[in-house]
């Protein structure tokens, strides 16, 4: 696969969705960049084949962060507060995060951002399930107005409960698709193949489990076929 993009930088480089990513990136020959903050995160992205960088989200100041990002052609923003209950971290990581990779990689001319989001965070956070809930679902379709109103090529893929199993190669993607689960695998594959296909940039997509496969889906939807 021709690929015009020939170094990624993963802001989350540690997380679940970045470790699935690399593999996938590496083998079609794109060098991997990836951000993490502690020194065994580092070494054991490095081990995988990535180019370990150390950026610590929510201390580092866009300055850092386009630092980081030096030779990359694209940003992948895949990284997450998680499920640690702390509602101020889904803030300073899921939006100020974004917000400072959009800033930085605007500085360092870096135009193709592919971003990392979340099923249904365009409807009302149902109140039932916190205060963590609501604030992980505010900063995250925050981000998501950020970078719509920026001049990045962007995608922004909005997945649905994450799982670890083994992934089908297969989805449901679109401007909306009803809930459901996806593997992070999958996930993976389809921010690969954004990357790879300069059509995709422009869209937000929600994606689960389906019956189409990765590469169809994408080239169907950035098409206006579905």
């Amino acid at each position: 696969m021709a690929h015009s993009i020939e170094r990624v930088a993963i802001v989350g480089g540690a997380g679940k969705i970045a470790r699935k990513l690399i593999p996938l990136l590496l083998h079609e020959g794109v060098e991997v960049v990836a951000l993490a903050r502690h020194d065994d995160q580092l070494s054991e992205l490095g081990t995988m084949g990535a180019i370990p960088r150390r950026l610590d989200i929510e201390a580092a100041q866009p300055a850092a962060f386009a630092a980081a990002f030096g030779g990359c052609d694209a940003i992948v923003f895949s990284a997450g507060g998680g499920p640690d209950g702390n509602a101020e971290r889904k803030q300073t990581v899921d939006l100020e995060g974004s917000l400072k990779s959009q800033e930085a990689a605007m500085l360092r001319g870096v135009h193709r951002f592919v971003q990392v989001s979340a099923i249904g965070v365009d409807n009302p956070p149902d109140p039932g399930l916190g205060e963590v809930w609501t604030a992980y679902v505010e900063a995250k379709r925050r981000a998501d107005e950020a970078l719509r109103r920026s001049s990045f090529a962007w995608t922004i893929i909005r997945p649905g409960t994450l799982t670890d199993a083994v992934g089908t190669g297969c989805v449901n993607l679109g401007p909306e698709v009803p809930h459901h689960t996806i593997p992070r695998i999958d996930v993976a594959k389809v921010i690969a193949g954004c990357l790879a296909r300069p059509a995709t940039a422009g869209h937000q997509w929600e994606v689960v489990t389906g019956p189409v496969p990765v590469g169809e889906a994408l080239d169907r939807a950035a098409a206006g076929r579905l």
